[in-house]
């Protein structure tokens, strides 16, 4: 066996230790690239699902606009109000004003759905609603339109609230401001 000069050693020990740092390189690149795509997969997920969440708010917003559309055109035409309501034994003016009710709570819902109103001022609107004589009629007359929500949905719990608020009331008026729980009942789903 020859004997290598140191230089001869180095640059042998050089050329084995360059394949192993290009492929030391390479998995670190790879590790990073992998992590960037992953991250930039995370990112357009959540950019989905937050689109998703504003197509699903327009809806909301557009089959709101239609229902509130047709309620317009019921109480501006009262022979369409025997169409739309099942509310019965009320003059036609008393029924024009038990759809309007039912268009503000429609109302009130949907700016709590769509994120314009928190739990507690949802509650807040409708304590001094609840206080409306009209409002209070188009709830107990509508009792009934209310057992086929779903256990948990939104509007199955505000209307628990309500319930709640209106015999609140109905005990002491002078203490509407603190009548219905601010704290939003558990929910089982968003609508």
């Amino acid at each position: 066996m020859a004997t290598q000069t140191p230089a001869a050693r180095r640059s042998r020990i050089g050329s084995a230790v360059a394949p192993g740092i290009g492929l030391m390189r390479a998995l670190f690149t790879r590790g990073t690239r992998r992590r960037r795509q992953e991250e930039l997969l995370a990112g357009l997920l959540e950019q989905l699902t937050l689109m998703n969440r504003e197509i699903h708010r327009s809806n909301l917003i557009q089959e709101y606009r239609i229902a509130m559309e047709q309620m317009d055109r019921t109480i501006d035409d009262p022979s369409l109000a025997d169409a739309r309501s099942t509310l019965e034994g009320v003059s036609k003016e008393r029924r024009r004003q038990l759809i309007f009710a039912n268009r503000q709570y429609g109302s009130l819902l949907l700016a709590h759905r769509v994120g314009s109103l928190e739990w507690g001022e949802l509650v807040g609107h409708l304590r001094i609603l609840c206080r409306n004589s009209v409002f209070a009629e188009y709830w107990d007359r509508t009792e009934e339109h209310r057992r086929s929500l779903l256990e948990g949905s939104l509007e199955c719990r505000v209307g628990k609230v309500v319930d709640g608020m209106l015999e609140e009331l109905a005990e002491d008026p002078d203490e509407w401001w603190v009548v219905g729980d601010v704290e939003e009942p558990l929910s089982g789903s968003s609508g």
